[in-house]
């Protein structure tokens, strides 16, 4: 596929055409979204390649997020070691930082997860951003004291060079292999963790907390996250779909929650929570719907997350307004209550800081979290490890987008670890709650599972 976009090499911009290609690392079985373009130097005007331009970021700062200004702005000359990035005030190059978060301190940690850190954001060796009206790619490098710049420019120019355009890979199943699904607990057990949830509810514990299960899918040849992730993007075009990872595993998903936005001072996000299947038959999705709406439980399910989203942005902004009423939201297999929520900060935050402040909402974690985190611990028994924590990218103005990491699995070779979750609220009743986690997990299993 071509489109049209802008490259802006030294300030300098031109329209090109761009080859859009979608890319599979060999060594570490990622998908990356690619855009490449033939270009000369001279066509920007630059005789002598120069990267003054280019400054760069002390990897130590805990400020990662923040684009570079005044003093803190070196030139390649004077660097250390640190990222090469380019930076303009106008954001006409936009430099991206994407990866994800544990859903807790306490996770990532299991054998499964290994590779995985409790918190991740990389800067990729290449990006490509579209905001609906051009198309954007950044190259950044490595660069320490010895770096020359020839040498980096003629890297950075043979790096994009050899791009090549590629299909996305189709899932093609093998007709003999049949995976094997296995729940990592029985589904006895998570019934059992439902109803001792509902009893600490009953006695004015807390009022509420989520509940996930755990399946691993079993098949006889390494899982492939370029097909798996290709098939979530055609099956749930209207949700966040993600692929994140490290050379041991993949972490793929097509959520339908966004956690948070942040575009300059205004702050988007949704109040997620109650669901109900789908239908093929109009009517029936209709009247599913429906009823979802008129529920009390789920009302009052998806009101508890409204509210506390409202409460936390409130302490940094100047006004939030959230829908009087939610509607709901429908994706492939499932349909739920959101309702959309506006703010104004008054602070400078960046997506990043957003993320971490909103994360957990009741409708992954509880409420109140600090008791329904001990709660969730002791009845829960999995490792969620990255399941239900923030996803997305942010770029160097602290502009950004998280989802919540859900309808998602884990890819390590052969094995795939997939989860989905429940709110349990006072009168949840468990076999209920468990034929919701089938709903949920059914997004997955019928791209990996069969």
């Amino acid at each position: 596929m071509q489109l049209t976009g802008i490259l802006d090499l030294h300030g300098v911009q031109k329209e090109v055409t761009w080859k859009v290609q979608v890319k599979k690392d060999a060594a570490t079985n990622i998908l990356s979204g690619l855009a490449t373009t033939e270009f000369k130097y001279s066509d920007f005007g630059i005789t002598k390649p120069d990267i003054a331009g280019f400054v760069q970021q002390d990897p130590n700062s805990t400020n990662l997020h923040k684009p570079l200004q005044g003093a803190d702005a070196k030139p390649v000359a004077t660097a250390t070691n640190g990222l090469l990035c380019p930076y303009n005030a106008g954001k006409t190059v936009v430099t991206v930082s994407t990866g994800g978060f544990a859903f807790s301190s306490r996770d990532a940690s299991g054998s499964a997860w290994s590779s995985f850190a409790p918190a991740e954001m990389t800067l990729p060796c290449l990006s490509i951003v579209n905001d609906g009206k051009r198309t954007l790619l950044t190259v950044n490098v490595m660069v320490n004291s010895s770096s020359r710049r020839d040498s980096l420019l003629d890297s950075v120019r043979s790096r994009v060079e050899s791009m090549v355009t590629r299909e996305m890979p189709m899932l093609d199943p093998h007709p003999l292999d049949r995976p094997v699904i296995e729940s990592v607990l029985p589904p006895g057990e998570f019934e059992s963790a439902v109803s001792a949830a509902t009893s600490r509810i009953a006695a004015g514990e807390i009022e509420k907390v989520v509940l996930a299960r755990e399946i691993v899918v079993k098949s006889g040849s390494a899982h492939d996250p370029a097909e798996i992730f290709g098939a979530l993007r055609l099956g749930f075009p209207t949700c966040f779909n993600f692929c994140v990872g490290t050379p041991q595993a993949a972490f793929v998903g097509a959520s339908p929650e966004l956690l948070v936005r942040r575009a300059g001072h205004t702050v988007s996000t949704v109040g997620l929570a109650g669901s109900t299947r789908r239908s093929s038959d109009p009517a029936v999705d209709d009247h599913l719907a429906e009823r979802l709406m008129g529920s009390a439980k789920e009302r009052a399910e998806q009101d508890l997350v409204v509210k506390r989203i409202v409460k936390k942005l409130n302490r940094l902004s100047i006004w939030v307004e959230a829908a009087p009423e939610p509607e709901i939201v429908k994706v492939a297999n499932i349909q739920h209550l959101g309702t959309p929520i506006l703010a104004q900060m008054s602070g400078s935050q960046s997506a990043v800081e957003l993320a971490g402040l909103l994360h957990p909402t009741p409708a992954v974690g509880g409420e109140p979290w600090e008791k329904a985190e001990t709660v969730m611990a002791e009845v829960e028994s999995i490792d969620r490890g990255w399941y239900a924590g923030p996803v997305g990218w942010s770029d160097w103005s602290g502009d950004g987008e998280f989802c919540v990491a859900l309808r998602s699995a884990l890819l390590r070779d052969r094995e795939a670890h997939l989860f989905a979750g429940v709110g349990v609220v006072s009168g949840s009743d468990p076999a209920s709650e468990l034929a919701e986690t089938e709903i949920k997990l059914s997004a997955l299993l019928s791209v990996i599972g069969e």
